[in-house]
């Protein structure tokens, strides 16, 4: 059974910020990249057990997408009752750890 992807309002400000920050208006590669972000994204519809606990909060779970210096971090929790998956940041791999009180759960 398919879950539903739901992407909170930080996610989607994370989201549209990133879409600019690597000027994907712009730039082809820049843009099928960006794309292939969103359809992983979408792809947690499928068993998103698939992906590890993050080290911040075991009750959250994080798929890594990109290569190398480029690796992004999209941080989610799923709710098992709802069959839903909550996108709730998506940050660079590069970041620190996000505090208790950002991920807003």
């Amino acid at each position: 059974m398919a879950y539903v992807v739901k992407i909170l309002p930080r996610a989607e400000l994370d989201r549209e910020k990133l879409y600019e920050h690597i000027h994907a208006e712009d730039s082809d590669a820049a843009l099928e990249w960006y794309r292939g972000l969103r359809t992983a994204i979408f792809s947690l519809a499928n068993n998103p057990a698939r992906c590890p606990v993050t080290p911040e909060n075991p009750r959250f779970r994080h798929l890594l997408y990109g290569h190398k210096a480029h690796v992004y971090r999209v941080i989610f929790r799923v709710l098992e009752k709802q069959q839903q998956v909550e996108v709730l940041h998506i940050r660079h791999g590069a970041r620190r750890k996000l505090k208790k009180s950002e991920l807003g759960a």
